[in-house]
């Protein structure tokens, strides 16, 4: 082949492959542009305050549903937060691909026992979803949750590509972002959180949960993470906060994976103030809320109380 000749088909071959490169790039990412215009709303499912209930309560149970039920029954019950022929979508920290008793993800008895308290209060539909860190399909089998919220009647959703819209949730930091839909299509959101350490914010529990909510690149917000925490608590505020607390992840954090790293506190707490929960939790951990950068950026911006006894807190130990 001469020498002209093979710079002429190179050059056509590195162009293709330009361009099918990008192709694939842009494709394989489509959802994080803005080709659409955002959806703009805010989107809070919180119910109406209630003087005669707390805003947050803790129960101690080594039966682990039954500290549920009582946390949530000194809350005002499930029929204060779920009405008959409402959609309700649960979000639990599905993250990692661990078993439950690592504590990296939510208690699947937890989540199984909240799908089968919703849909008793009449839930039409109840949706249990998570954007996941590791591999969805994985995560969900191995932490347990979707055969536990499959077997109490739930719809388990692994994200796909379509089921991201664009939204404005008009924060300081996080404007436009693709979100699950599932989490704004919904009639009632309930956060279930797990308490863990968490190597960028000191912990993670109900407020960095919402991070499941978000596609997109997410790391790229680690830079100013405190801030993009309490834009997305402030965009999405659920209706109810279950928190678990029977394992709590002390080190390692967010991923864990040594079970020398967690301790046994067969604990729940139910909010509906979410910074009191958050305030409250980081407690297991060893931690003062008023040193938590995030917790502290939601109470100035109005989110919720540091002090959580100031809001009204039950405590069935």
């Amino acid at each position: 082949m001469k020498r002209r000749e093979f710079l002429k088909r190179t050059t056509k071959a590195t162009a293709l492959a330009a361009v099918c490169g990008g192709a694939g790039w842009f494709f394989n990412n489509r959802q994080w542009f803005n080709y659409e215009p955002p959806m703009v709303s805010k989107h809070s499912f919180e119910v109406a305050p209630d003087n005669r209930f707390p805003q947050l309560t803790l129960t101690r149970d080594e039966n682990h549903a039954a500290a549920l039920h009582d946390a949530l029954d000194a809350i005002g019950s499930i029929k204060r937060f779920v009405q008959p022929g409402e959609r309700v979508t649960i979000k639990p920290n599905v993250g990692w691909d661990r078993t439950a008793a690592q504590a990296a993800t939510t208690s699947p008895l937890l989540v199984g026992e909240m799908v089968r308290l919703c849909l008793e209060a009449g839930a039409s539909k109840v949706i249990v979803s998570d954007v996941t860190c590791s591999e969805a399909r994985r995560c969900f089998l191995r932490s347990g949750i979707r055969e536990a919220a499959e077997k109490a009647g739930a719809e388990v959703i692994l994200p796909m590509r379509d089921d991201f819209v664009v939204m404005d949730l008009g924060g300081e930091l996080l404007t436009s972002w693709p979100v699950l839909k599932h989490f704004v299509e919904t009639d009632r959101l309930i956060n279930m959180p797990i308490v863990k350490q968490h190597s960028l914010t000191s912990c993670t529990i109900s407020m960095k949960n919402l991070y499941g909510i978000l596609g997109g690149r997410r790391n790229k917000l680690h830079q100013e993470i405190d801030r993009s925490i309490v834009d997305l608590a402030s965009f999405s505020r659920p209706t109810l906060t279950v928190v678990d607390a029977t394992r709590v992840l002390m080190r390692g954090g967010p991923q864990g994976g040594s079970l020398d790293d967690v301790n046994i506190e067969h604990t729940v707490l139910c909010a509906t103030d979410q910074v009191a929960a958050d305030a409250r939790a980081v407690e297991f951990l060893g931690l003062d809320a008023a040193r938590v950068g995030h917790i502290v950026l939601a109470k100035k911006a109005g989110l919720g109380a540091i002090d959580y006894r100031s809001v009204g807190y039950k405590e069935n130990i």
